[in-house]
């Protein structure tokens, strides 16, 4: 059976709480997305969780997808309810050949779209040298092969309006393979997720910049399900981490911030690293 696990397939964590009183309940907001559109994939927990709520305080209109019912509308309610703007769409990503209708509903909802994060990913801890070729397919069409789909897609919208951005999910195991970053189908992916967004960056600029967020030991719970939470593993990242301690979702949140706003105006064709600069 594969060991393969998208992040909405994990056992729940408590993200949402926290999120909330972040995004929700600390801090001033200066409406820096206003009446912009984001769509943000994998965004019913996790990293794209405390993104959306990030984007919607900030102004923005978001589309919010995963596969999980119950958590795409949580997620929906908790912006509405604190005065955002927010709509849901279910899809699981290796569905490559349908995630149009993520964009379909996008531009039913809100006409248009300003900003795709493609955020959703799929974690694989299996060997190259054992993995199957079904559970190697699946991890590139939801970490390249639909990030590529929906640029394509939203491409012409942004270049129409002559202004775009789009933001990915790599990871350090983008960088180089080591066996705390996974199997080799999860780490080829994010080398070529980075390839895929520099491609990108080159290509349509200058209307739309492309870069890359590239996290380390992220709390969330596709990372707890693989490294348990008080495990020799998590103890010997933090060791090997300059900051002393993991990252948080909003750690990620913030950052995709930065480059969804005119604040990172002359930066594309860049992956980011998040990761307490581990060692």
């Amino acid at each position: 059976m594969s060991q393969a696990v998208q992040a909405e397939s994990v056992q729940e964590v408590q993200e949402s709480t926290v999120s909330r009183q972040l995004f929700y309940e600390q801090g001033v907001f200066s409406m820096k997305l206003e009446n912009k559109v984001a769509i943000i994939t994998g965004s019913t927990s996790g990293m794209g969780r405390a993104t959306a709520y990030l984007f919607a305080k900030e102004g923005a209109r978001v589309v919010v997808t995963g596969r999980n019912q119950k958590r795409a509308e949580e997620v929906v309610e908790i912006i509405k309810k604190e005065g955002g703007e927010a709509c849901s769409v279910l899809l699981d990503l290796t569905d490559v050949d349908n995630v149009h209708t993520i964009v379909d509903k996008a531009l039913e909802e809100y006409g248009t779209i300003d900003i795709l994060y493609n955020n959703a990913g799929m974690y694989s801890p299996t060997p190259s040298s054992e993995i199957t070729l079904e559970e190697w397919n699946d991890v590139f069409k939801v970490n390249v092969s639909s990030p590529l789909r929906l640029a394509q897609l939203v491409v012409p919208i942004m270049k129409k309006k002559g202004k775009g951005i789009i933001i990915n999910t790599t990871s350090v195991a983008g960088y180089n393979a080591r066996p705390s970053y996974g199997g080799g189908a999860y780490i080829t992916s994010k080398h070529a997720l980075e390839g895929l967004s520099k491609s990108l960056a080159v290509e349509l600029g200058p209307e739309i910049r492309v870069n890359a967020i590239a996290p380390g030991a992220i709390e969330t719970g596709m990372f707890a399900a693989f490294s348990g939470t008080d495990s020799p593993i998590i103890k010997a990242l933090i060791n090997n981490c300059t900051m002393k301690r993991l990252g948080k979702s909003e750690d990620i949140a913030a950052m995709a911030l930065f480059l969804a706003t005119d604040e990172s105006s002359y930066i594309t064709g860049q992956s980011h690293k998040v990761d307490g600069c581990a060692l």
